[in-house]
C-alpha cells in the first residue's frame, strides 16, 4: 500500500510538473508528448494518492506513530488532480498551454515536491 502511495506521489507530480518540465532542454519535448499520452489517466492517478494518502492519514492519526507528510502530500496530489472532475472548472494548470505562470506554477512547485517525497517514500523503510 505504501508503494503505491509513493508511486501515486510521484506520476502525479510529473503530471501536475509538466508546466516546467516542458522548460528543460533537450528533455522538454519528450516529456511533455509523454505526459500527453499519460493525462488521460491522471484521474486514476489521484484516486489512488487521494484513497492511498487518506489510508496511511487515518492509520497514523488512531494507531501511530505520528502524521508523515507523505500522506499529506499524497492527499493534495489527489486533490488537484481531480479537481476539474470534483468542481466542474478546469484545473489551473490546463488552462493555458504554458501551465508555469499564476496558480499553474503553484502546482508544478507541488508536483515537484511530490516527485521528490515519492522518491523519498521508495527509499524509507515502512514504520
Amino acid at each position: 500500500m505504501a508503494l503505491l502511495l509513493d508511486l501515486a506521489n510521484i506520476v502525479g507530480g510529473f503530471l501536475l510538473a509538466i508546466g516546467l518540465l516542458r522548460r528543460l532542454p533537450r528533455i522538454g519535448d519528450d516529456l511533455g508528448r509523454f505526459a500527453d499520452r499519460v493525462a488521460p489517466f491522471g484521474w486514476v492517478v489521484g484516486i489512488v494518492a487521494l484513497v492511498t494518502g487518506g489510508y496511511f492519514l487515518l492509520v497514523h492519526l488512531i494507531s501511530g506513530p505520528r502524521l508523515f507528510h507523505f500522506e499529506v502530500v499524497g492527499i493534495a496530489v489527489g486533490v488537484a488532480l481531480l479537481w476539474s472532475r470534483l468542481t466542474g472548472r478546469p484545473t489551473p494548470a490546463t488552462e493555458h498551454r504554458d501551465a508555469a505562470v499564476g496558480p499553474g506554477l503553484l502546482l508544478a512547485i507541488l508536483g515537484l515536491i511530490a516527485i521528490v517525497v515519492g522518491v523519498q517514500g521508495l527509499f524509507t523503510p515502512d514504520g
